[in-house]
């Protein structure tokens, strides 16, 4: 696909203002087994390489297969802002977090590297609980082609180490199993930016809704967007930053049991990609 994604203003929004204000080759390895009887886990799902092996794209699992959802979020900081996070702005948002547990939400969490450098525990609880999934939404949180919102970019021939940078970082934080699914900063890319990714093996996952998260106070605005845009096999694209969308926590906690009352199920990114390969 040789498409630039733009997504609603609020996405726009997100990227700009964090502009303003945010492993190895092969970036994911199964476990060993335990023991001599246990079964060796099988690596997650990714769709195979596109036209001429660059990076596939996914953006909504199946419509067929029932109402499954994946709600993923972005724990965006880019790799200028430790100024800003030392005199106080806050990156994280540990309550949101708290409230999928509570919950009982699983969830995809795109972090960048340098998010994961700021917040080590919280990369590392995420990590390891098996509730969730950290996917990789670069180091930099720098755009991967040229007029992303105002965005600073990453060249093309850096594009491959600032994804394995962030891998490296996970696991220094701690992160044992960050998946081999990679969201371009801005949701920005082009058929150059999918090529420079292919020797890391992601899969770029996109998204079919919008929450309109960014900066909204309106936390009823935000549930209602979701709600209305939500359809089986949906992605949707939400934010796990305090200082830039202050009103995700509060969305969540009404989005979560109107889904469920409509008989949404809940599921991670990497449940849909394993239901899209499987058709195809």
């Amino acid at each position: 696909m040789i498409i630039r994604v733009r997504q609603a203003a609020a996405v726009c929004a997100l990227g700009a203002a964090l502009t303003a204000c945010g492993a190895p080759a092969a970036p994911h390895a199964a476990r060993p087994a335990p023991s001599a009887t246990s079964a060796v886990p099988s690596a997650p799902p990714t769709l195979a390489p596109g036209p001429a092996g660059v990076t596939p794209v996914f953006k909504n699992g199946p419509r067929t297969l029932g109402k499954v959802v994946a709600l993923t979020f972005d724990a965006d900081m880019t790799a200028d802002q430790g100024a800003r996070a030392a005199a106080g702005e806050r990156f994280d948002n540990p309550r949101l977090i708290a409230d999928l547990r509570a919950l009982k939400v699983p969830a995809t969490v795109f972090m960048t590297g340098r998010w994961a450098e700021e917040y080590p525990v919280q990369a590392r609880s995420i990590g390891r609980d098996p509730l969730f999934e950290v996917a990789n939404h670069s180091y930099s949180h720098y755009a991967f082609t040229s007029d992303c919102y105002g965005l600073p970019t990453v060249s093309a021939g850096r594009m491959r180490a600032d994804v394995e940078r962030a891998y490296a970082a996970f696991r220094k934080a701690g992160v044992p199993d960050a998946m081999p699914y990679f969201r371009f900063p801005g949701g920005c890319y082009d058929r150059a930016a999918l090529k420079a990714l292919t020797p890391t093996g992601v899969t770029a996952v996109q998204w079919d809704v919008v929450s309109g998260d960014a900066f909204a106070t309106d936390a009823d605005a935000v549930a209602r967007q979701v709600l209305d845009g939500v359809r089986p096999g949906s992605v949707v694209v939400m934010h796990c930053t305090r200082s830039a969308a202050p009103a995700t926590e509060r969305a969540v906690r009404t989005i979560v049991p109107e889904l469920r009352k409509k008989g949404y199920r809940f599921v991670k990114v990497s449940e849909l990609i394993g239901d899209a390969r499987s058709r195809r």
